[in-house]
């Protein structure tokens, strides 16, 4: 069988084994359809009325939506409606103040109460407290509510519910016993709703339930009450809570009424995270620390280099005709050196070492022989010349 032949046969084989496997794929495949939920984008990502906005103008009604109250950029007529998602606990007295000033020229304000932990342990709100709004400990219940063609729902399962102080409510959710959790309190010629929680005004969808942003989400008749706007039952509601001024003025909806400074927010709640780390950072700073102990006082200092007392013991020495000690010192130090360098010289004696040393050390050997032999004791002359020859030898081999 050819080469040619061979490549031919097996480039077959290849586009036959792929010509089965995509016949294989096109014959099991099926196309279908699904549809995938994304996201939210835009205003519908942080908004979240986003939906009720778009609900309200799909009507026919004027909707501003904002993030923040402000009563001073922003005019309230006589016969709007203003709604505040936010906690009503963030307004000041004096803001409160304004708002009831405008409700009683016939405003329409719903507000909910706060969490009910967070009630007990944050304080009460201004605007409620002038309300006559009382809150309850014992909040844990679900409202029932019925709507014609929908199944069997409940309503305001998270939200703190309260009392009244004084004050007749027009409309009532609730009971004296058990808390109430929807009241309409007539003020002047307008009204304020006040809620357990906003759940059924939010945009829906999965995990769309905390709309006040209590982190708390409840199950309903039909699983996580989290439809929003989407359900039935809550779409009737909103227009039942909206009812007073519906058609004749513009509805605010505010999502963050005011929002603390991060500073405050840190401090405030932040403590069991930040408060650690700093006690970990000071010790951590202690022990790095440079710590000084009690005064040293500065060491002596030497007064006299080493060479100088070499040289001051040598003088001394040679004062005192201890010459000869000089001389073995010098003489033991030499040919300890030669053992070093020529073993062979050194073994030597007599005139031969003389005269191989002088040949290494490129001097006369009467020199070398001459500075091998002791000097006399008293003849320094003698003793200089032989101390100086034997250091040249030192440092010529």
């Amino acid at each position: 069988m050819g080469k040619a032949l061979r490549i031919v046969l097996v480039g077959a084989l290849v586009v036959a084994v792929a010509g089965a496997g995509v016949a294989w794929f096109l014959h099991y495949y099926e196309r279908v359809e699904k549809q995938v939920d994304l996201p939210p984008r835009g205003e519908a990502s942080y908004n979240p009325l986003y939906a009720l906005k778009k609900a309200l103008q799909a009507d026919g009604l004027q909707v501003e939506s904002r993030q923040r109250l402000d009563l001073g950029a922003q005019r309230l007529g006589p016969r709007d409606t203003l709604l505040i998602l936010n906690d009503p606990r963030v307004m000041t007295p004096v803001e409160s103040r304004k708002l009831l000033e405008w409700v009683a020229g016939g405003g329409h304000l719903l507000v909910r109460t706060p969490s009910p932990q967070g009630w007990q342990e944050q304080g009460h709100a201004a605007l409620l407290d002038a309300l006559g709004v009382l809150p309850r400990e014992d909040s844990a219940r679900c409202e029932p509510m019925q709507v014609e063609g929908q199944d069997h729902h409940v309503e305001f399962c998270a939200g703190s519910r309260f009392s009244f102080d004084g004050v007749e409510p027009e409309l009532a959710w609730g009971d004296l016993q058990a808390g109430y959790a929807y009241a309409r309190l007539a003020h002047g010629e307008g009204h304020v709703d006040v809620l357990a929680d906003f759940d059924f005004l939010g945009n829906g969808g999965d995990g769309g339930g905390d709309v006040a942003g209590d982190g708390v989400s409840v199950p309903g008749a039909g699983g996580m009450r989290s439809g929003g706007l989407r359900d039935g039952p809550h779409r009737a509601l909103a227009r039942q809570v909206l009812a007073p001024n519906y058609g004749q003025g513009t509805m605010h909806l505010v999502y963050a009424a005011q929002m603390p400074s991060l500073l405050r927010t840190v401090l405030m709640l932040g403590w069991p995270v930040w408060l650690p780390l700093l006690l970990a950072l000071l010790a951590w700073l202690w022990r790095r620390m440079q710590r000084f102990g009690p005064r040293l006082p500065s060491p002596v200092g030497e007064r006299r280099s080493l060479l100088e007392h070499v040289r001051a013991s040598g003088e001394h020495l040679f004062r005192y005709n201890k010459r000869a000690l000089l001389y073995a010192a010098v003489r033991k130090s030499f040919l300890a050196r030669l053992r070093r360098r020529d073993p062979v010289a050194a073994v030597l004696g007599g005139d031969a070492q003389a005269a191989a040393i002088a040949e290494r050390a490129g001097m006369p050997v009467e020199a070398v022989r001459i500075a091998l032999q002791a000097p006399s004791s008293h003849d320094k002359q003698a003793f200089r010349t032989r101390i100086s020859t034997l250091i040249q030898l030192r440092n010529r081999i």
